[in-house]
């Protein structure tokens, strides 16, 4: 199965669920796309590497897509040397349905990206991917590329994904987001590169966001403050949000060099 039938999949999906009061955001709201690839060895983590840094990302940038994400796990992560994040934002779904058939005429893209398009089915080079879909928050509208500088290798990227019980909690913390949460983050420099709601996914219901820091020492420092900061003491009982939370899903990683965030 390869990447363009998952993409379509994926649209196909999306144009059938996604309400019309979702769309009626389009244009206003960043829509990301995030690629998980499963791999088994280090053959295919160099094939996925060459692909998106001279094949992808460059095609990317051509067809309007200015900024796009790879992050790895941290080693000290049970996925390290397992996983590799994708994170595409665009600007609206126009961009997002039009990348697949841009990409399918781009005779640049379709050579550099030769020896991963055209893997043989007993050279795959991942083991599975995941793709999750999602709409930006209306209080973080649009991504924004991390300013913490330093080695990238030292650098964290902190992904969770917060799973709730029902769809009326999921939407109680969207809203504790939207309400606070993440004023919260920016005053404590968190330096967020997204907040999202998931609209086709594998843990639905849920939501994502992404946060860094130059290391791991100022990460752990910045959640200790988050802990006891007055704006969450106080925002953290409230009857309206209690509950919201189900499962927190936290990856630690970092950004590969060609990375453009």
């Amino acid at each position: 199965m390869n990447i363009t039938y998952l993409v379509t999949c994926v649209c196909l999906f999306v144009a059938v669920t996604v309400t019309s009061s979702t769309f009626a955001q389009d244009g206003k709201r960043d829509l990301y796309e995030l690629r998980i690839y499963h791999i088994e060895s280090e053959a295919q983590e160099r094939v996925i590497d060459n692909y998106l840094k001279n094949a992808f990302l460059p095609a990317a940038h051509r067809h309007g897509i200015k900024q796009v994400g790879v992050f790895k796990p941290i080693a000290s992560q049970a996925d390290a040397g397992k996983k590799i994040y994708v994170f595409i934002p665009y600007a609206n779904s126009k961009s997002y349905f039009s990348l697949p058939g841009k990409l399918a005429k781009d005779q640049t893209y379709q050579a550099a990206g030769r020896e991963y398009i055209q893997a043989a089915h007993d050279q795959a080079p991942y083991k599975r991917m995941e793709v999750a879909l999602m709409q930006a928050f209306t209080g973080a509208p649009r991504f924004k590329a991390s300013g913490v500088s330093g080695p990238k290798k030292d650098r964290i990227y902190e992904l969770r994904s917060y799973e709730a019980a029902t769809e009326r909690l999921y939407q109680q913390k969207v809203k504790m987001f939207n309400s606070g949460e993440i004023d919260i983050f920016d005053k404590l420099k968190f330096n967020a590169v997204f907040y999202a709601e998931t609209l086709a996914g594998a843990n639905m219901p849920n939501l994502m966001y992404m946060t860094t820091f130059e290391n791991m020492e100022k990460r752990n420092a910045g959640w200790d403050a988050f802990r006891v900061d007055p704006d969450w003491e106080a925002m953290k009982d409230l009857e309206e949000y209690r509950n919201t939370v189900s499962k927190n899903d936290t990856r630690l990683l970092y950004p590969t060099d060609y990375s453009d965030l």
